[in-house]
């Protein structure tokens, strides 16, 4: 199985967010090395498409590799790695998660245990303040786990104010068995991917279906400034700054 990190240098609302430090460390230090000690993973590498971000891995002797410029998502990029680089399973860990932690890629593998399951993500309980929140992604699934939709708006919508809804926001993980991966960029962008903005939605639209498992482990997905500073106060706290 392997572990692919996206890492895109441009970011329209946190500019150079994977190289920002946190705690003293690039956030990508961070999540490289969280991803390192996920056991099930047999080798963890570094996607980019900027020459800045390959001579940082290089630096800190991190096994890297140069990408095209036009990858449109996090899936488009992996699936560039799986041209040269072969895996049943890729794991794709977004650069701006240093909050990783092997319970959730634990997790985000169990599906795969069914012959069936081509695509795997993971979901925990949405807190109150983020049901509205667009940049909470939420999901809602059937009872064996396959996901029936991702959206940036309320889902489900509680029409007559019942409360006792649940819940659930999609966190950023993949999975996806080599013929599932190769397949995405021949398929059609779907109207809904164009809509939502979530790149998981093409996979939905063209009938591959996505299993979602639930996590109580809940990240901050780094996309602002305030997203920074809290990860600093949780991580500079908590686990301490040694480098990679």
């Amino acid at each position: 199985m392997l572990g692919v990190i996206p890492a895109r240098l441009t970011s329209t609302r946190l500019p150079r967010k994977v190289l920002r430090e946190i705690a003293g460390e690039p956030m990508l230090a961070w999540v490289y090395r969280a991803a390192q000690s996920c056991k099930l993973l047999d080798e963890v590498l570094i996607a980019t498409d900027s020459d800045e971000v390959m001579e940082f891995a290089a630096r800190r002797g991190l096994p890297a590799v140069l990408t095209p410029a036009d990858c449109a998502s996090g899936t488009d990029r992996v699936y560039a790695v799986a041209q040269s680089i072969p895996a049943d399973i890729y794991v794709n860990i977004q650069g701006d998660e240093p909050m990783l932690r092997p319970e959730h890629i634990a997790a985000l593998l169990e599906p795969f245990a069914r012959a069936e399951v081509e695509v795997a993500t993971l979901a925990t309980p949405c807190a109150a303040d983020e049901i509205a929140n667009p940049n909470a992604v939420k999901v809602v699934t059937a009872s064996n786990g396959r996901a029936l939709y991702f959206s940036r708006t309320t889902i489900p919508y509680d029409r007559d104010g019942q409360g006792g809804v649940t819940y659930r926001k999609h966190m950023g993980f993949y999975a996806y068995r080599r013929a599932a991966l190769q397949s995405f960029p021949k398929l059609t962008p779907s109207a809904l991917e164009a809509a939502e903005k979530l790149e998981q939605l093409r996979f939905l639209e063209n009938g591959i279906d996505i299993y979602v498992t639930e996590t109580p482990h809940d990240t901050i997905g780094v996309d602002t400034e305030d997203d920074l500073r809290r990860v600093e106060e949780v991580l500079g706290a908590g686990r301490g700054t040694s480098s990679t």
